[in-house]
């Protein structure tokens, strides 16, 4: 039969019973230093990737592909903003599983409402591009990633060098 044996005093225990909760002013100081990402920066930096794209296709090419990129732009730029509409409703902040809840309800939403659009897209662009819809839908929703990698695009500059004895 195994053993296991009891957990020792290690330093790392030592530290985790040392350690001291934020003060008012530090939790203020790391607020500044690292805000909330807002889901409506991230539609607008989407809305304004669908218009460069639809606008350089338009430059590019003809209007049917510069609309039908412009189309595959807006399947995501709609229901993203009706997503974060949902998101920052006071409703959806009332705990943790109105939260949750209110996540899988307004992603469900979301995923229906672009399913929809691409159904409908050959009645709302006529001689539809399929191809360039999907430029645009794809280019639209990298933004995401952009937003998760790229922190500079969506935050200010943050200077990480100043020390403080809680905030790492």
């Amino acid at each position: 039969m195994i053993k296991i044996k009891p957990l020792e005093e290690t330093d790392e225990l030592q530290e985790a019973e040392t350690f001291q909760p934020l003060t008012a002013q530090e939790v203020q100081q790391l607020r500044q230093k690292m805000p909330l990402l807002s889901v409506w920066r991230v539609v607008g930096v989407q809305i304004s990737v669908g218009a460069v794209a639809a606008l350089l296709a338009g430059w590019a090419t003809d209007s049917v592909v510069a609309l039908s990129v412009g189309y595959g732009a807006l399947s995501v730029v709609i229901p993203a903003a009706l997503f974060a509409r949902g998101m920052t409703s006071p409703a959806s902040s009332v705990n943790v599983g109105t939260a949750v809840f209110g996540f899988l309800l307004w992603e469900i939403v979301k995923i229906g409402l672009t399913l929809a659009m691409l159904l409908v897209a050959p009645r709302v662009v006529s001689q539809v591009s399929w191809p360039a819809m999907l430029v645009g839908l794809v280019l639209t929703m990298k933004v995401y990633w952009i937003a998760l990698g790229v922190r500079s695009v969506f935050y200010p500059k943050v200077n990480f060098n100043t020390e403080h004895k809680n905030v790492r």
